[in-house]
Order: structure tokens, then C-alpha cells, then sequence
């Protein structure tokens, strides 16, 4: 990925993080530099590297939200690098980008408003962003204030409303819920608890059966590896999303099992 993703002019604020990482001037553009590729915004693997760049700078910056980075968010930081089984290097540099978005003049915005124009307005690759973030929020066991603030600040510049925040907020804490008690870490043949499988399915006890399944079917196809990998999520992150199908597949099961749904 160093060598291939990395191996081209990003530009902008997301260069300008990265080139401080890698030792590089991506900020500031490689024209005319032999063995560097000229892609543009949308291309898939200049998606990659923004969502990389911008997942483990903006994960620091959010994880400093309260005034101090707690051995519980770099954990969680560390746990999602060991999800994507990167190599010593990739670590490293996830690391660096991690501590780079805790310096004071990290600029946000900047790297938000160009992450949204890269993904070219991919909904579902802005949504697993989030996602990870209020992941790596909640790595505490809470969501203290001023990680909700940045939190919805994020989302505001992504353009993602504060409905869909709440949903995903809760389909976080049902996920957390179901891995402490049977989920990933003690496979118990139960699976989720009716109250996390609706969480995760991001409904209601009252929805009906249509609506149980075309929400099953929604999220199926938005969390798909294949899918998210062809439109910019880095392919180091598809155990991510494996996991994520594999949580909403149990939710489902869950849920069909109480109704008697076929």
C-alpha cells in the first residue's frame, strides 16, 4: 500500500498530514516525478489512501477531544489496526497519522471537507467512517460531551444528519453490548439479545416483517467487503466490514428466530 496507494500526488490538507508521516511533499504535489501516478478524486485507490489518512489523523484528534488521550482509546486504535492485519510498516504509519491528528493545529475541517470530496459524496464509505470514530469514542465504555460535540461536528461536515448519527450511535453500543456478553469474544450459541439484534439493525421492536428484512437487506449490501472495497474502502479493512456483515447476519437470525420468520 506504501508503495502503491501511497505512490501518488493526494494534494490538499490529507497530503499534507500524510507527507508529514512519509516524509513526503504530497501537499504540494509530485507533477512530472517519475513512478508517481496522477489519479483524481473518485479514483479508487486515491480513495483508499484518503480514507486510511483520514480514519487513524482523525481518530487522534477525537481521542484528545477531552483533554487527554486515555490508555482505552489508544487500545481501541491498536485493536482496529490489528482488525486490518496491517503490515509492520502500515501499523507504524496509522500510528504516526494517529498522533498526528493530536497536535494542536491538526486542521479538521480542512481534512473533512476533503475526505467528503474525495469519497465523492459515498454515503456508505462516510457512514463506516463514522462508524469507526464513535468505535474508537466509545473504546471508554462512554461517550464523554466533548467527544459527542466533535463527534456531531464530524458529521456535520460530512453531511451526515443527526438521526443517522443517533442510529449508529446505538448500533455501536448494541456491538459493544453483544461482544461482552457472547458476541466476538465468547461465541455463545445465543447470539445477540433481542434489544442489541434491533440496535444493530438500526429498527424498532415495532417494525413490521417487511420492514425487519428490507433493513437486514440494506445493511447487508452497505457493509458488503466487496462493495465497500470497490469504492475506496482500503482493502487492509475489509476484516472490518467481514465483521460487521457477520454482526448483522446474527442480528437478523436473532430477530427471525423470536418472530418465526422464514
Amino acid at each position: 500500500m506504501l508503495g502503491g496507494a501511497f505512490g501518488f500526488m493526494l494534494g490538499g490538507p490529507l497530503g499534507a498530514v500524510l507527507g508529514a508521516v512519509l516524509g513526503h511533499n504530497l501537499d504540494r504535489g509530485m507533477d512530472g516525478v517519475k513512478g508517481f501516478e496522477q489519479l483524481h478524486p473518485g479514483d479508487r485507490e486515491r480513495v483508499q489512501t484518503a480514507f486510511f489518512t483520514a480514519t487513524f489523523s482523525v481518530m487522534g484528534h477525537l481521542a484528545k477531544a477531552d483533554g487527554r488521550v486515555s490508555k482505552d482509546e489508544i487500545e481501541m486504535a491498536r485493536a482496529v489496526m490489528s482488525q486490518m492485519d496491517l503490515t509492520q510498516e502500515l501499523r507504524q504509519t496509522a500510528i504516526r497519522l494517529f498522533d498526528q491528528g493530536k497536535n494542536a493545529d491538526f486542521p479538521l475541517d480542512d481534512v473533512l471537507d476533503q475526505f467528503r470530496q474525495e469519497c465523492h459524496r459515498r454515503q456508505t464509505l462516510i457512514q463506516m467512517f463514522v462508524e469507526i470514530q464513535l468505535q474508537a469514542a466509545y473504546a471508554d465504555g462512554l461517550l464523554h460531551q466533548a467527544e459527542e460535540r466533535l463527534l456531531l461536528h464530524i458529521c456535520q461536515h460530512l453531511h451526515v444528519p443527526e438521526s443517522m448519527f443517533r442510529r449508529l450511535e446505538e448500533m455501536i453500543k448494541a456491538e459493544r453490548h453483544y461482544a461482552g456478553t457472547g458476541g466476538r469474544t465468547a461465541a455463545k450459541p445465543t447470539g445477540p439479545s433481542l434489544e442489541d439484534a434491533y440496535a444493530i439493525l438500526m429498527i424498532s421492536s415495532g417494525s413490521s416483517d417487511a420492514e425487519v428484512k428490507r433493513a437486514y437487506r440494506r445493511l447487508l449490501s452497505q457493509h458488503h467487503p466487496d462493495k465497500l472495497v470497490s469504492k475506496g474502502l482500503p482493502e487492509e479493512m475489509m476484516k472490518m466490514a467481514a465483521q460487521k456483515t457477520h454482526e448483522i447476519r446474527q442480528a437478523y437470525e436473532r430477530i427471525k428466530q423470536e418472530r418465526g420468520m422464514r
